[in-house]
């Protein structure tokens, strides 16, 4: 496969875009990341603080039906919560193993285990679709905000969404928040899934009464189709992963809920005691809605990576390119499946790039084969299981200090010895709850 022009001069440029199309693991650091005080105004403009603060609002609305309806959330009240929690023993593992240095305290936050549909995608994707209950019920009269939310229970609110289809586009975890959460509203559902979907993925879905729609294309083709199909139809609701406002403001409500957590650890977060926290990323709609929420709580203090598959470094190149969701990794010459299934889009959101170049710090790309390591060495040391593609935000602790370019930008930002030492580094865990025992098995087993 050619390589594009754009490609070619972006490698002439910096020898890491050349690592990038040769499928090496590296790290590319944001030479266009500032200072939160200089972004901030512009990105008030798009995302405000008190649209974040409006979707908090309406997550509680919601609690006492997704108490009622989900017992797992019972424990938060009805809101869709993960832990956060230490993984010294896997922080030792890891520095053991890749001779590397992870100073600072090392912590997993579990999206992998969200309640409803165990992933990170439980964020977003769930308050899309309550939103639009709530936009459709609101505009017809049914409800108040003032109203007990539990009505949503209700035979005739399943009834009235009936008459109403929720589309989407996916490679999996975000067709199963969507599908799951609008199948129990009552909205029939299609979810169009691109070849590198898991079957177990597909089988769920089907189990709640969704329509998948397969595609021997990818991420991208899903998406277009989807949104394609859903626009012929004036009474579906297509969510759209690539520009939706409503899943990135689900997203970055994290940060927020994070900031409790953390200080119920007795975790400061300061110029002294830095955030590291490191995502993997796939399109960009999650990793960036969080990445947005959590510069707009820790601004300067909190310091964001993606982590992409060697494969499908799509953000990346979005970003460092500026040709946003124009870019694809084909143009690097990349192509093939990967294992980080979650995590295998050829092109970025147009959204996520442009509102999140300025913002996160840079990206770490993963080899395939690593993340089945790191899944194993998680499961050995703190007897937790996330699906391989989660894995991939351990590259990040484990290479950012190995890498020049790494050690510059610690440099760059004051993070010297001390405030390294003091340092909370957070690999955020994106999906996993779900996974069917025997595909576990097979993951525990795979060896690339």
């Amino acid at each position: 496969m050619s390589i594009k022009e754009y490609a070619k001069e972006m490698i002439e440029m910096d020898p890491v875009f050349q690592d990038i199309a040769d499928q090496k693991e590296t790290l590319w650091i944001n030479g266009a990341h500032l200072p939160f005080n200089l972004v901030d105004g512009v990105c008030q403009l798009v995302v405000s603080d008190d649209d974040i603060a409006d979707a908090e609002k309406r997550l509680h609305r919601f609690a006492p039906y997704i108490k009622k309806c989900f017992p797992e959330t019972a424990e938060d009240e009805g809101l869709i919560e993960s832990p956060l929690r230490d993984i010294s023993e896997m922080q030792q593992a890891l520095i053991n193993t890749y001779d590397a240095e992870i100073p600072g305290r090392l912590l997993l936050k579990m999206d992998s285990h969200l309640p409803i549909a165990g992933s990170v995608k439980a964020r977003g994707g769930i308050y899309e679709v309550l939103k639009h209950a709530e936009d459709l019920a609101l505009d017809a009269g049914m409800i108040t905000e003032e109203d007990n939310y539990e009505r949503f229970a209700d035979d005739d609110f399943k009834e009235f969404f009936g008459k109403y289809t929720v589309q989407v586009g996916s490679t999996g975890n975000l067709g199963l928040s969507i599908g799951i959460m609008s199948a129990f509203l009552g909205f029939k559902v299609k979810v169009h899934m691109s070849a590198d979907a898991r079957q177990w993925k597909k089988d769920m879905l089907r189990s709640k009464g969704v329509e998948v729609i397969e595609y021997d294309d990818d991420y991208s083709k899903a998406v277009q189709e989807g949104r394609r199909l859903s626009d012929l139809d004036p009474s579906s609701y297509f969510v759209d992963d690539e520009y939706s406002l409503p899943l990135f403001l689900g997203y970055a409500v994290a940060a927020q809920r994070l900031k409790g957590q953390l200080e119920e650890m007795d975790i400061e977060v300061d110029i002294d005691h830095p955030l590291i926290v490191y995502i993997p990323c796939g399109v960009g709609g999650a990793p960036g809605g969080v990445c947005y929420g959590l510069k707009r709580v820790f601004g300067d203090d909190v310091h964001v990576f993606f982590c992409e598959p060697t494969l499908f470094p799509s953000v990346l190149i979005g970003i460092a390119s500026a040709k946003y969701e124009e870019s694809n990794v084909a143009d690097f010459g990349l192509s093939g499946m990967s294992a980080a299934d979650g995590l295998a889009c050829a092109s970025p959101s147009g959204l996520v790039t442009r509102l999140c170049g300025n913002l996160v710090s840079g990206d770490f790309t993963v080899r395939d084969a690593i993340l089945f390591d790191y899944m194993r060495m998680l499961k050995e040391t703190e007897d937790v299981f996330i699906e391989p593609s989660s894995c991939a935000a351990f590259t990040g602790p484990v290479s950012l200090m190995k890498f020049e370019d790494g050690r510059d930008y610690l440099e760059l930002w004051g993070l010297d010895e001390s405030a390294m030492a003091n340092a909370t580094q957070i690999c955020w865990a994106t999906g996993g709850r779900l996974v069917p025992d025997d595909i576990w098995d097979k993951y525990m087993n795979t060896y690339l």
